[in-house]
């Protein structure tokens, strides 16, 4: 599929480019045609190199692509709690996985208020 090359100086993005346009349309240049089937094909020719069709092109693309370092088999662990039935094991497992922090004291209705006179929640 061969198509010819229209040239329009006024939409040549350089200086250069535009020179050649000029030329192109007062017949003082050739004005290119583009073979795109062609050039598709003959680009084929360049995606493959011979060695990567032998066996030792194989042997060097797995080399090339091969992980450097192991990677280790995850270990199942067992874990078994035991049913203990006391509250206080419950929360000291909730203190450790709180992203809070444990308020220091009791909100009383005075202290809300203090707080939103202050316009800062206190600690």
């Amino acid at each position: 599929m061969t198509e010819e090359i229209k040239p329009n100086p006024e939409q040549a993005t350089t200086h250069e480019a535009q020179l050649a346009a000029e030329n192109m349309v007062e017949g003082q240049e050739k004005v290119p045609t583009v073979d795109v089937s062609a050039d598709y094909e003959a680009s084929k020719e360049f995606s493959v190199s011979a060695i990567d069709l032998t066996e030792e092109g194989a042997q060097a693309a797995a080399a090339a692509t091969a992980p450097k370092f192991e990677v280790p088999v995850a270990k199942e662990t067992e874990f078994k709690a035991e049913p203990t039935g006391d509250p206080a094991d419950y929360m000291d497992m909730a203190k450790e996985v709180s992203r809070t922090p444990v308020a220091s004291g009791e909100v009383t209705d005075e202290l809300v208020q203090k707080a939103l006179e202050m316009g800062q929640p206190g600690s």
